[in-house]
């Protein structure tokens, strides 16, 4: 993970002046009596709250609109362009890599990321032309989780140069217009959305004003009818597999790399993989084109998947390439399987599971490693009875995630090494993303029991600027220090992060010694409920229910 800090704006109410129906070219000449164009009015208005106006405003110079939609089209559209020249960029710099091969290898995740970001970009762009901006209610957190996806994907990009400042430099350089396009994007959607949404009653009569169903917001992408029935099913010995994966030959197939190779791609039905018991010494990732997978074993510490990756092997790599298994394909699912990367605390940052499949969920996992054990990098993401395990940022990412009713254990680091629970990345403001965790216990493994006071354990500390992390209605052992959260190295984050606590207990809960950053919040069960699955994932109506996962839609108490 890197120390670098990115600079990020301040939130400004938009006020939107809608002009329907006219279509002129954009420009910022006046009439005759120097009044601006109501075009140009618009312009301004939806450029206003954005961090980079400047930006803005070149995207919206010569453009002809029929309305607001096509001010939001423009400016993804833009987005999506300089992204691609910075990967463009990115590739032309591999071969002035090649005696380098932690950098080579940094410039290639570049590559990969800036296509998810495209690929994040296009989905927006598809989503808001298809839906009429006076009814998009269901719609507004997909447009933010995708365009905050895109930000993680920039932001990861330059932490895989952290070994070289210089290359770090020519990196941020030349991501600077891909980066204030993306996150004018997310403003400009947040924003102007929040206002349109409050405005349709206004804007269209009650004849023809339809909020999107069900049906139509959530399942045409990812779920059929046959699918909602059979992945409604939570007992694994009810799921009819299409695959059959076992080490001893019994299976269709002896590796998972063999089963996820013949699965369907771009499906819209969901492919069960069986993983029969044993461990699995494989690096798996569930590519972008593998969508709709579920993965179910016989137990977290009967079906395994291990790996032991470091980013102190050999000459290097990076934390991205580091992942025993990597999901990203959209609606992945895994149940009763087991995740490590056994590379020990020595070789630093070995993650376990990586993820950046939107609207996935893992019940009755494991996830066992040491540094950033969990990389929950984008994209919605759901938790529920787990057992996390690891000691430095052993949760880290930069995604709107929930974890439930899990067990979050902490091990025993290297000699000096501090415990932290949590590092989320959030960069910019506008992000809908955070770390929740929600009726869980914290807990010290018996190798750190001992000398549970002889590591400071932390429930946090800000990676980056807007790092938001709540921890509610969970038990804390005696173990978390009474401060509760950790600075991050020489970063001075605590003015603008976000942490919270709620109705936690155990004898780490007490909040009389806890930080005093104008950043930490001890918030009420009003607040509080802003951050449960109903609220910050919006889907207690929505695909959870779909994924056979249980989960508790609002608060306990």
């Amino acid at each position: 993970m890197s120390n670098k800090v990115v600079v990020a704006g301040v939130s400004i109410i938009l006020v939107v002046g809608v002009a329907i129906g006219v279509v002129t070219t954009i420009n910022h000449s006046r009439d005759a009596k120097g009044k601006l164009s109501p075009e140009m009015k618009v312009a301004t208005s939806i450029c206003s709250p954005t961090h980079y106006p400047d930006a803005c405003h070149k995207t919206f110079a010569s453009m002809n609109s029929t309305g607001p939609k096509e001010f939001v089209k423009k400016v993804i559209y833009a987005a999506e362009e300089e992204v691609k020249k910075f990967l463009n960029f990115s590739d032309s710099k591999i071969a002035e890599a090649k005696d380098n091969g932690l950098t080579k290898m940094a410039l290639n995740d570049c590559k990969d990321m800036m296509q998810y970001a495209i690929d994040s970009l296009k989905a927006t762009y598809a989503d808001v032309d298809g839906s009429d901006l006076h009814n998009i209610d269901d719609r507004i957190n997909d447009f933010r989780t995708w365009l905050s996806a895109v930000i993680s994907y920039q932001q990861s990009c330059l932490d895989g140069f952290e070994h070289d400042s210089s290359w770090r430099e020519t990196m941020e350089e030349a991501i600077v217009a891909s980066s204030e396009q993306a996150a004018n994007a997310l403003t400009i959607v947040t924003k102007l959305i929040e206002i349109l949404t409050k405005l349709g009653s206004e804007l269209a009569s009650p004849n023809t004003r339809r909020l999107f169903s069900v049906e139509e917001t959530n399942y045409p992408s990812w779920f059929s009818t046959t699918d909602r029935k059979l992945i409604a099913k939570i007992d694994n010995s009810n799921l009819k597999p299409n695959a059959v994966v076992a080490k001893d030959g019994s299976g269709q197939f002896k590796t998972i790399t063999e089963a996820l190779a013949a699965a369907p791609k771009n499906s819209i039905n969901r492919h069960i993989i069986y993983i029969k018991a044993g461990i699995y010494d494989e690096y798996i990732t569930v590519d972008k084109q593998y969508t709709n997978i579920l993965m179910f074993g016989d137990g977290p510490r009967r079906t395994i998947v291990a790996g032991r990756k470091g980013v102190k092997d050999g000459g290097g790599i990076t934390t991205w390439q580091t992942a025993t298994f990597s999901a990203i394909g959209s609606g992945f699912i895994a149940k009763s399987m087991g995740f490590q990367n056994n590379a020990g605390p020595e070789k630093h940052q070995a993650v376990a599971l990586r993820i950046q499949s939107d609207k996935s969920a893992f019940f009755n996992c494991r996830m066992d490693g040491y540094q950033d054990t969990l990389y929950n990098h984008a994209n919605r993401q759901f938790f529920r009875n787990c057992v996390i395990s690891g000691t430095v940022d052993f949760i880290f990412g930069d995604s709107p995630t929930v974890i439930q009713n899990s067990l979050l254990i902490v091990r025993r680091p290297m000699e000096g090494q501090s415990n932290m629970v949590t590092a989320q990345g959030k960069t910019r403001i506008d992000e809908n993303t955070g770390t929740v965790i929600q009726n869980c216990r914290i807990v010290p493994e018996q190798k750190l029991f001992i000398d549970r006071f002889k590591f400071p354990t932390y429930l946090g500390r800000p990676w980056k600027p807007y790092s938001t992390t709540i921890i509610m209605e969970s038990t804390l052992g005696d173990f978390i220090r009474r401060e509760g959260w950790m600075p991050f190295a020489t970063q001075n984050h605590e003015d603008t992060l976000y942490y919270a606590e709620y109705n936690n207990r155990g004898p780490g809960a007490n909040l009389d010694a806890r930080v005093n950053w104008k950043g930490y919040h001890k918030i009420d069960k009003a607040t509080a409920m802003k951050f449960t699955v109903e609220a910050f994932l919006h889907s207690k109506e929505n695909w959870l229910p779909l994924t056979g996962v249980p989960f508790t839609a609002g608060l306990r108490y």
